[in-house]
């Protein structure tokens, strides 16, 4: 499936990967959120097949967009209920050695900082004990952001960052508090690089 997604992402975007390979065995990738196409672009980013977390107030209004998310593993979840069964499929599948995805923000951004990121990412890691990756995903708000009507092919990067192991913050009064935090750190100093590399490239 991963060529598949490959092949969709190049499609769509003229795509550049940066940063560190992410580790071996189960992990949860944790990217923020401008596009349709991010999960798509995390996936190419990641360099390995993820199951996502999405709400299930994304279904319903693209019979394609439903088959699309669905075939491609995504595992939907209420927003406005606790969602049990969802959180149980994405703890057997890092059980069993899988990655699982999360878009922290909750919804597309039209800008980065804007939404407050939730804890389920940091939570999920720290339940199963795997390692929290950050991907900042930058360009495809202009691919196919919030506002956008049909696809512009458009520069995009996707970057990994280091791993936030849950065990370097279980002495901290609030560890999932504090690793969501780091998450936004992160996530927000590889975005303002990718931006200033970016843009110098386009001079030269």
């Amino acid at each position: 499936m991963l060529p598949i997604v490959g092949v969709l992402g190049r499609w769509w975007v003229d795509w550049e990967r940066q940063g560190p390979s992410i580790p071996d065995g189960p992990v949860v990738v944790a990217a923020n959120h401008f596009s349709n196409i991010d999960p798509v672009m995390v996936s190419l980013a990641a360099q390995r097949p993820i199951r996502y977390l999405a709400v299930d107030e994304l279904y319903g209004n693209s019979a394609f967009f439903d088959r699309l998310t669905l075939w491609l593993g995504a595992i939907p979840m209420s927003r406005t209920r606790v969602p049990l069964g969802a959180l149980r499929t994405a703890i057997t599948e890092l059980r069993a050695g899988g990655t699982i995805g999360v878009f922290p923000e909750g919804v597309r951004v039209w800008n980065w900082g804007e939404a407050v990121p939730k804890r389920g990412a940091a939570w999920l890691a720290r339940r199963t004990g795997v390692p929290l990756v950050p991907v900042a995903i930058w360009g495809t708000d202009l691919v196919m952001g919030r506002g956008g009507k049909g696809i512009a092919r458009k520069p995009a990067s996707g970057a990994t960052c280091e791993p936030i192991f849950p065990g370097d913050y279980e002495d901290r009064a609030d560890p999932i508090g504090a690793m969501t935090e780091e998450w936004s750190r992160r996530i927000g100093g590889a975005l303002e690089e990718t931006k200033r590399r970016r843009a110098v490239s386009f001079e030269l």
